[in-house]
């Protein structure tokens, strides 16, 4: 969760107005826009000019305390300077598809919110698996993650036999969706 928390750092840098962090996030996002635009039609001066005005967004949105972001700032950035480039395109009669209107196109307010709700749900996957505990947490990766099979997750966690390490799984398993579940609730 440390990519979460440096994400949040730089947010309310970018909200304070801090250089460092308005920097750290160009750096880290501009190549990615810039890439895009050049291989859709745009020029180096057309992707700064998305970037700063993705950059002028986010940082409308950063201001705003009821603001959470909960995908990357890549994913975010890159989603806004995507709808503006094409936006662009098609008013100067440049996109490739012809579309009578930009609502033709899955709005990024869409992409944005699928991909957060997806983000929601691994997160609370990741803690429900945490709060899961020993051993089943570690047969579940085991299974699940490391592609064990059923004899080898019977050897590593001392189980008599394979039927035995996959009744166990299972009951693992049924705790995980609980757990998963009870908490998905709330968040609704």
């Amino acid at each position: 969760m440390k990519a979460d928390s440096n994400e949040q750092v730089l947010l309310k840098g970018l909200a304070l107005n801090d250089s460092k962090a308005i920097e750290t996030i160009y750096k880290d996002n501009f190549s990615m826009v810039q890439a895009f635009i050049l291989q859709n039609n745009g020029s180096y001066d057309d992707a700064r000019d998305i970037f700063q005005e993705a950059m002028i967004a986010l940082y409308e949105k950063a201001q705003n305390d009821s603001f959470v972001l909960t995908c990357q700032i890549k994913t975010y950035v890159y989603s806004i300077c995507r709808r503006l480039w094409l936006k662009r395109l098609q008013q100067m009669g440049r996109y490739s598809h012809q579309v009578d209107s930009l609502e033709e196109t899955v709005p990024v307010e869409e992409d944005l919110d699928i991909h957060e709700k997806r983000n929601a749900e691994f997160a609370i996957m990741d803690r429900a698996l945490n709060s899961l505990g020993e051993p089943c947490k570690s047969l579940l990766e085991g299974y699940y993650l490391k592609k064990m099979d059923m004899q080898a997750l019977a050897s590593a966690f001392g189980y008599t036999n394979a039927d035995n390490a996959k009744n166990q799984k299972y009951k693992c398993l049924m705790r995980l969706k609980k757990l998963f579940f009870s908490q998905y609730n709330i968040g609704d």
